[in-house]
């Protein structure tokens, strides 16, 4: 696809351009992101690739982890040295610099495109303030993905996925005895709130979920159903191993790519590094979403373009924000990074049986369950989070006692 010739912004854009000699240069764009493991590098390249193909410069500025990459990126957007463009998490982490009035609306792109008429609503609304988007989804993530090593399987004795709660437990009984890890973990504290919020939605369905994270409702919290969810997490952890808590989540992935794990709870993103390793869901390995809840936690990522004072420069973002949501580039990119398209006018029939199954799945809204990003702040993320790897790695912690501490500190985020 030529992108200058079938994007009206891009072409009103070339003639600006030609109605000024300009520097090939001045087409650069300093992109920050995250994405510096095997499967995300190589989705990472799709972007810099078909960037550069429609006549950009890509400057690539990848920090590992998101953590790491936000707080790198907030102080250079606040401190005054923005970069074209950075990765944020779809939700409110970014409102911040909403707020203070440092990210610009892509609007123009947006409209002149159609964007509005192909983003699911509760994405287009998380990117959506005072009726312009201010920030360029790229994917859609389902979260509450397991995934299994089918030669663990079948060395262990067991046949197929679980369908519940009582067949995952059983088959991590004998993964375990037959010598492997049952469920490989990796990735601190984040990835323990991850497992918490995917065995809520589980056990305890959405819309206790939702009352608990977003209305933060404290009779919630003594649901019967609820307490259960809470029961199942604290199972889980005799299923880690002692190496969980230093290892990285793309390590823990690997664990299950060699065949020495049964089990990764982890988000679709994972696909990127079995597919990086060469390898096919349904055939060395498998995916299933989580018992009792055919759903899909749903998150994101999107880039935010911060103001520049640069015309150039600026040029170059809508140029980028044109080239991130192409159709063609949706498909290349979500390939490798294991997620879906944003866009819901794209064929998926190219994509793998996970991908394709989300797909499906994302068609009803009833079955979309918000990330909790979407729904509280990062600093209420971040005190949520902290009560969740108490509970973790306190063994003698009961599900009562994790309920309360749990409560106090919805009862005081945002």
């Amino acid at each position: 696809m030529n992108f200058r010739q079938r994007s009206p912004v891009w072409a009103a854009l070339v003639l600006c351009a030609l109605a000024t000699p300009v520097l090939a240069d001045d087409l650069t764009a300093e992109v920050m992101h995250p994405w510096t493991s095997g499967g995300e590098s190589a989705a990472a390249k799709v972007f810099a690739d078909k960037f550069t193909a429609a006549g950009g410069v890509w400057i690539d500025r990848a920090i590992a982890g998101n953590d790491a990459l936000l707080a790198a990126a907030m102080n250079r957007i606040i401190g005054g040295d923005p970069p074209s463009a950075s990765h944020f998490n779809t939700g409110k982490p970014f409102e911040e610099l909403i707020e203070a009035g440092l990210l610009r609306d892509v609007d123009t792109v947006a409209k002149s495109e159609g964007w509005a008429a192909v983003i699911p609503k509760v994405f287009l609304d998380a990117v959506t303030r005072d009726d312009k988007i201010m920030a360029v989804p790229i994917n859609l993530q389902t979260e509450n993905w397991i995934w299994y090593s089918g030669e663990v399987f079948e060395k262990s004795g067991v046949g197929e996925p679980p369908q519940n709660w009582d067949d995952f437990f059983a088959a991590a009984d004998k993964i375990k005895a037959a010598g492997y890890i049952p469920m490989a973990l990796g990735g601190g504290s984040w990835a323990e709130r991850f497992v918490f919020q995917k065995v809520l939605v589980s056990v305890a369905g959405p819309e206790l979920y939702l009352r608990v994270l977003k209305d933060r409702d404290g009779e919630a919290l003594k649901d019967a159903k609820v307490q259960e969810a809470f029961a199942v997490l604290g199972k889980l952890r005799q299923y880690a191993d002692s190496g969980a808590a230093s290892r990285k989540w793309n390590d823990a992935t690997n664990l299950v790519i060699t065949n020495k794990a049964g089990f990764q709870i982890m988000g679709d993103w994972a696909k990127g590094e079995f597919a990086a390793a060469g390898l096919t869901p349904g055939k060395e390995y498998g995916c299933t979403l989580f018992p009792g809840q055919e759903v899909s936690i749903m998150s994101g990522d999107v880039f935010v373009m911060p103001k520049l004072k640069d015309a150039q420069r600026t040029q170059a973002q809508d140029l980028l924000a044109h080239v991130l949501f192409a159709p063609e580039t949706q498909i290349a990119f979500n390939i490798k990074k294991g997620s879906n398209p944003i866009r819901q006018d794209v064929d998926v029939s190219s994509m793998d049986v996970c991908a394709r199954h989300a797909a499906e799945v994302l068609k009803d809204p009833a079955r979309q369950v918000p990330n909790p990003q979407f729904l509280m702040t990062n600093d209420g993320l971040g005190a949520v989070r902290d009560v969740i790897t108490t509970y973790w790695n306190t063994p003698a912690m009961t599900p009562g006692e994790f309920s309360d501490a749990l409560g106090k500190v919805l009862a005081s985020v945002d």
